[in-house]
């Protein structure tokens, strides 16, 4: 059986699709990272350390360093549910007569 299309015409075709390929995944990339920025803009409120005295600067630091233990253990617990193990606990979860 004969192909209807030439081989350098395929070879055209397969790189034409990698070209607008790259190119729709190269503005996927640019348009999560504007969506970060917008999202962690509206979410951070910016930081004025200007006119604090050294104490309140050190309670300011406590402060941050309390609010990212909180969501390292968040995260870590995410984690870990989202792994195999967190899958059999969440399914076993689901299966007892108490989970329901």
């Amino acid at each position: 059986r004969k192909s209807k299309i030439t081989a350098s015409r395929k070879l055209l075709l397969k790189s034409l699709m990698l070209a607008k390929a790259k190119e729709e995944w190269d503005q996927e990339i640019v348009d999560k990272q504007a969506e970060k920025e917008r999202y962690l803009s509206e979410r951070v409120t910016p930081l004025h350390t200007s006119g604090l005295s050294l104490s309140q600067l050190q309670d300011l630091c406590r402060e941050l360093h309390e609010k990212v233990e909180i969501v390292d253990e968040e995260r870590y617990d995410i984690e870990a549910m989202s792994g195999m193990e967190g899958r059999k606990k969440m399914f076993d979860a689901a299966k007892s007569p108490t989970g329901q």
